[in-house]
């Protein structure tokens, strides 16, 4: 090959990879995950009082319950996600990509809170256990269960919007 068609070949091959660089359409952007209520729910004391209500998204799909609230930045300290499962059983969760400590509320099909997992660690994708089998699971702002003074033992009740 000639010195004259290498340098074109050469010349050929910066630009077309200078405008691959260049392309809008390779670049990503990023959007923040915004909450969407979707319900309210409240937790019982044993007396039938409620000591605290949450606004909550409701995470029923495969896809809902796998993403959770991984991406987010915030939880209002009056917000939360509630998981919705068609059968009750041992629970495992994680916390990969969630960037927010929370706390994973465990609750029995008869809507009675049997484990509390105290101040999940952001990102950190060890198996968080339900301990007694659960319908549903409530995230919340990691140490508010504390604040809120919400055991085990006690209930919850909610209602979509």
């Amino acid at each position: 090959m000639n010195r004259r068609l290498r340098c074109v070949l050469l010349l050929l091959i910066v630009v077309f990879f200078n405008q691959c660089q260049q392309s809008p359409s390779n670049s990503v952007r990023e959007q923040q995950i915004s909450f969407i209520k979707e319900g309210n729910l409240s937790i019982l004391h044993s007396e039938g009082q409620a000591i605290a209500t949450f606004s909550i998204e409701i995470a029923t799909s495969p896809y809902e319950r796998q993403t959770g609230l991984m991406y987010r930045s915030q939880l209002a300290k009056d917000a939360g996600m509630l998981f919705v499962f068609e059968e009750s059983e041992l629970r495992n969760f994680y916390m990969k990509n969630t960037l927010i400590p929370l706390d994973l509320i465990f609750i029995d099909p008869d809507f009675k809170i049997v484990h509390i997992h105290h101040n999940a660690t952001p990102n950190n994708i060890s198996s968080i256990a339900s301990q007694l089998p659960a319908q549903y699971v409530l995230e919340i702002n990691g140490g508010l269960s504390n604040q809120l003074g919400i055991q085990k033992g006690m209930y919850i009740t909610y209602s979509k919007i």
